[in-house]
């Protein structure tokens, strides 16, 4: 395995544009990317393959008719197990469609749908003033343009722990324990808005918890810092949890949902994708998949609609 890597400014110099074009290429979901805290890195392969994509677009703008033409779907948004298994689902189940994913937070996920530079965004976002998730985010973003959510589930957050919990953490206040490291996510994660929620009902100022500053972009990274010892305790779903062997105390049941924005360009791609989200292949794939923590109970239900 080749495991050359580049910075964003690497790239810019590789590709002879400017470091903010790469982030914006990142941003997009254009130029597959990964982190190590807040540091972006491109692996060479993936830097080829965005090369060779961009040569291809060129040189072959229409597929050949002896091939199935394949659909493009892009998502953005918050780092989920479901989307992961979704991802390698699809991959499996069609040959006509495809699905570009870039974890990149709830927040940033919204922008991008509101820019147009993804077609669906995954989302949790709690709105502190009405206490429901996602949609009075959307119906203040999305004035004019067709918009759809839809539920994927309901998912299990609340502290991560040690296995055992040796600190005996159990609510809000002891993050502010002196024998305490926590370990945060990333500004604009749903998990983020969630913590700073709960930090403000219970009149808990950052300053005070050891490690608030320290950011990862996604559950398992946080997950993996409490299980080698890094830190005492995150806030994440359950799932992640389970999957590394740590103990979880629930604090909050949240709505992740799939907030889509349809154009001429994608409807034909929305709808084969719906279809095989809801259809029964992939709810028994679901339950076979080891995800705590989740209910699917609705998933693929139409929870907001405007036309």
């Amino acid at each position: 395995m080749n495991n050359e890597t580049y910075t964003p400014e690497e790239v810019a110099k590789l590709l002879k544009i400017s470091k903010y074009t790469v982030y914006e290429l990142v941003k997009r979901g254009e130029l597959n990317s990964y982190r190590i805290g807040n540091k972006v890195r491109v692996e060479k392969e993936d830097l080829e393959a965005f090369i060779q994509g961009k040569k291809g677009a060129t040189a072959h703008p229409v597929q050949p008719l002896s091939h199935p033409r394949t659909m493009l779907l892009r998502l953005a948004g918050s780092h989920d197990f479901l989307v992961e298994h979704l991802v390698q689902y699809l991959s499996k189940s069609s040959h006509t469609l495809s699905l570009q994913v870039s974890y990149i937070g709830s927040l940033e996920g919204i922008m991008m749908l509101h820019r147009g530079f993804t077609d669906m965004a995954a989302v949790h976002l709690l709105d502190p003033a009405s206490g429901d998730y996602n949609v009075p985010f959307i119906e203040r973003l999305f004035i004019h343009e067709p918009i759809r959510v839809i539920r994927l589930a309901t998912r299990n957050q609340g502290f991560i722990v040690a296995s055992g919990n040796p600190k005996r953490i159990l609510e809000w206040n002891d993050l502010i324990r002196k024998d305490i490291q926590f370990i945060n996510r990333q500004k604009g994660s749903g998990t983020r808005f969630l913590l700073d929620h709960h930090l403000s009902k219970h009149q808990i100022s950052p300053q005070d918890i050891t490690g608030y500053e320290k950011e990862e972009w996604n559950h398992f990274a946080t997950a993996s810092a409490i299980g080698r010892g890094a830190a005492d305790v995150t806030l994440g779903i359950e799932s992640a949890a389970v999957k590394m062997g740590l103990s979880f105390i629930p604090l909050a049941q949240e709505r992740f949902d799939l907030i889509v924005r349809l154009t001429s360009e994608n409807t034909e791609a929305w709808e084969a994708f719906y279809t095989l989200l809801v259809s029964e292949d992939f709810r028994e794939s679901l339950h076979s998949s080891e995800m705590d923590g989740y209910d699917f109970s609705h998933l693929g239900e139409m929870v907001y609609e405007k036309n």
